[in-house]
């Protein structure tokens, strides 16, 4: 029996437990991962982030494992292919924004070097330790992310308000929202 102290939010659901236990609040500085972590939180929108987590696996098949460069040239075609897949969620305009981020993205890491370098520095390239004791203190957005969603919404980019901005952040670790009691915390 596992008695480990996690975040409030987490099911007994094992993949919730494992993304949790795993990757949230882990710094990212991959490009593709974080391309990845865009799209769905982006596709998140309105949904809750398990219903997501089921289907990733299925979005890293459709979508050319997030492959920017290929999903930056997708077609009409491969749009009503993404559409007709039934181990997505068949959203048109997540769908089409996820191709729209894609060709933004490519834009920022032409600018930058790499998407890594720009996106932190909304966070001055260190992640922003909270200490939160509940899971009702924390907040859905902070300075920080309404800073990055008006950015990024200024280099094109959809399905990025400050609510998912920070979900993002949250995600990967450019803050660490883990509560304090949580054994997440353990080295922080």
């Amino acid at each position: 029996m596992d008695s480990k102290i996690r975040c409030a939010w987490v099911t007994d659901d094992p993949l919730y437990i494992q993304y949790h236990d795993e990757q949230w609040g882990v710094p990212v500085h991959d490009d593709q991962l974080w391309f990845e972590m865009l799209t769905l939180e982006g596709v998140q929108a309105g949904l809750s982030w398990l219903t997501v987590l089921r289907k990733r696996e299925n979005y890293r098949k459709a979508f050319d494992n997030f492959n920017v460069e290929k999903i930056a040239h997708y077609d009409e075609n491969k749009v009503q292919a993404l559409l007709n897949n039934p181990g997505l969620i068949r959203n048109q305009a997540k769908i089409r924004a996820s191709i729209h981020n894609a060709q933004a993205f490519i834009q920022i890491q032409a600018a930058f070097g790499s998407f890594d370098s720009y996106i932190w520095q909304f966070v001055n390239g260190t992640p922003i330790i909270n200490h939160w004791k509940t899971l009702a203190e924390i907040p859905t957005e902070t300075s920080e992310s309404r800073a990055m969603s008006k950015d990024l919404k200024a280099r094109g980019f959809k399905f990025v308000g400050p609510t998912i901005c920070y979900a993002l952040m949250q995600a990967a670790g450019m803050v660490n929202d883990h509560t304090v009691d949580c054994f997440c915390r353990a080295d922080s």
